[in-house]
């Protein structure tokens, strides 16, 4: 079970504070209500992960992720169209959690949002000064939305 919060992001400063980035590129097989298949490369490694229903208003779902090779990745995302997306993914230590900080590439340029995972739904955590407002439960910010897409959500 993945449960997770979403923001967007004000301003550039997680750069500073990050430990790690990764270059990622993700292409949706099939993305359908209570079912998401996707395709990921996150920098020479490659996975295929499945996605239930979103539960708790966007909060948790399910989630498999099952690592694959490489070979098998590419060819795979021939089978995406133009369902891909490129982000690099900063990783992002505050106060106990780590953050994942995704800059997007391409026609969604300009978009920042971070997530955290949490292991229980009324989990508290500290909130990094460089977020802005929560999109969690918003299907406008979800990955498998924003590669079908044509329209930049707001940003801010």
């Amino acid at each position: 079970m993945e449960i997770e919060h979403k923001f967007l992001v004000r301003n550039g400063d997680f750069r500073s504070q990050a430990t790690a980035i990764h270059q990622i590129r993700q292409g949706y097989l099939s993305s359908q209500p209570g079912l998401t298949v996707r395709v990921r490369m996150a920098d020479d490694r490659a996975f295929l992960t499945l996605k239930g229903p979103s539960m708790d208003g966007g909060l948790s779902r399910e989630e498999w992720e099952y690592a694959i090779p490489v070979e098998d990745a590419l060819g795979m995302f021939t089978l995406c169209g133009s369902r891909v997306i490129e982000k690099e993914r900063y990783i992002v230590p505050h106060c106990g959690h780590l953050w994942d900080v995704d800059v997007f590439h391409g026609r969604l340029e300009g978009l920042v949002m971070a997530e955290v995972e949490v292991s229980s739904a009324n989990e508290t955590f500290v909130l990094p000064e460089w977020l802005g407002r929560e999109v969690t439960g918003d299907k406008h910010y979800y990955n498998a939305y924003l590669s079908q897409t044509k329209e930049l959500p707001l940003i801010y």
